[in-house]
């Protein structure tokens, strides 16, 4: 099975999470692209969705779809995204696509978030996939040298803004092996906006694509 059909898969299966009358939380990248599409097969059903990114209010626009502000939508119900690593207790590391930020105010005001997944993104340690970390750009040499000090090798992103107007450092070669503490140390950063580490509020659900179908591991 290729990694398209994994994902896709995955992203078809999340559309059972999606009820009636819903605003649904939208993430970014490729497995929710697929979802996105599957979305707009039952579009007449849903109240709408707010988006964590402007490549996916784009695809949700095209489709159709009505995208709204969460100022004006209160917290949701369902939020669904892929995620760029994630470890057996369904921490993740996200923001391979940039945006990360708008992704966690999103799963932060969300009661259920779904993660779609393909077999390349499971692993025992997080840390592999370097972590991304937005920042305020004045601040971008200062939050290198703090993050060298935690034992990271922060790489500056070239030529890639975020959608709020920040750039990105990608930190390498790092055992994370508490998450949870991490991600706080990280964002005590002074000049950093948050970090890829979505460990304090972790996915509720994980739908796993696979040559078998769709595996549906839930929170421990």
């Amino acid at each position: 099975m290729s990694q398209n059909e994994a994902k896709r898969l995955a992203a078809e299966k999340a559309i059972e999470y999606v009820e009636d009358g819903m605003i649904v939380g939208v993430g970014t990248g490729s497995t929710v692209a697929f979802f996105i599409d599957a979305l707009a097969r039952i579009k007449h059903r849903i109240a709408g969705t707010v988006s964590s990114s402007d490549q996916s209010t784009e695809r949700l626009r095209a489709h159709g779809i009505e995208v709204m502000e969460l100022n004006n939508t209160g917290d949701l119900a369902l939020y669904v995204d892929g995620a760029d690593e994630c470890d057996p207790h369904k921490r993740l590391i996200k923001g391979g696509g940039a945006a990360l930020t708008r992704e966690k105010i999103i799963a932060e005001a969300s009661e259920k978030f779904v993660c779609i997944i393909d077999p390349a993104k499971l692993v025992p340690v997080l840390g592999k996939f370097p972590l991304p970390v937005e920042v305020i750009p004045m601040a971008r040499s200062h939050v290198a040298r703090q993050l060298v000090k935690l034992g990271g090798d922060p790489v500056y992103r070239e030529g890639v803004l975020t959608d709020n107007g920040n750039i990105i450092l990608d930190v390498f070669n790092m055992q994370i092996t508490n998450p949870v503490e991490l991600e706080t140390q990280i964002n005590a950063i002074v000049g950093v906006v948050t970090n890829g580490l979505f460990a304090a509020r972790p996915a509720d659900l994980l739908l796993l694509g696979t040559s078998e179908g769709v595996k549906t591991l839930r929170a421990q």
